[in-house]
């Protein structure tokens, strides 16, 4: 039996934090007199701050010079971590903690691989911090999604070979990053959208715990 990794995305899959990064996206677009819907908010699933203002410029066809981006990349996060504040545990999306507690019953490694960086203190204010074996965040990567670094990382972090990877993701940057890795991606949302993914649920309600048990006796 080789040793297994599983590793989570973090906004959207164990916590409902897109809403919060929509409302401050949302801020800013607004100011520079751009319309900005939920449509536009999935482009910006599982990419960096960065690549998401550029985005949202490419939008409402605005050029900025560096300065202001920078300005903007700063409000953005301050008005995210004013939204943050109040997180705890009754922001975990339904079902992971049940995974990630029978995944700990298994003593399976756990990581997570996230664009945000502000990872730790949202594990920390939703009490899951201590599930995870390794933790790789936007501030360990250069390179955003669909690029695998950040999974790589991870799973080097935990001596665990790519291929014996296992990635929840619920956005198609993301599941394009586990199967560049050559890891088995595993969607959370919208078959329709993550087309990409070996697999497929709508939460983890949807897991079973033959599902799980399937990756840890390969």
């Amino acid at each position: 039996m080789n040793k297994k990794a599983f590793i989570f995305d973090l906004d959207g899959v164990i916590v409902d934090t897109a809403r919060y990064h929509y409302l401050a996206w949302k801020k800013i677009a607004n100011q520079l007199g751009i319309d900005f819907t939920l449509d536009h908010n999935e482009l910006l699933k599982g990419v960096s701050r960065v690549r998401s203002l550029d985005i949202i410029l490419e939008i409402g066809k605005i050029d900025l010079i560096q300065e202001e981006k920078e300005q903007f990349l700063f409000q953005k996060n301050e008005d995210y971590l004013i939204y943050i504040t109040n997180m705890n545990e009754t922001e975990i999306l339904p079902g992971v903690h049940k995974t990630l507690q029978f995944l700990k019953e298994k003593k399976q490694l756990i990581a997570l691989g996230s664009a945000s960086k502000n990872a730790r203190p949202i594990l920390q204010k939703t009490g899951i911090i201590d599930y995870f074996d390794a933790i790789v965040d936007g501030n360990d990567v250069t390179n955003a999604k669909p690029d695998p670094e950040v999974f790589l990382i991870a799973a080097k972090s935990l001596n665990v070979l790519p291929e014996n990877a296992i990635v929840f993701e619920d956005s198609v940057a993301g599941i394009q990053a586990a199967n560049i890795a050559n890891m088995t991606s595993v969607g959370i949302g919208n078959t329709s959208i993550l087309k990409e993914a070996k697999y497929t649920f709508e939460d983890f309600t949807a897991i079973k715990n033959p599902f799980i048990e399937f990756f840890i006796s390969k």
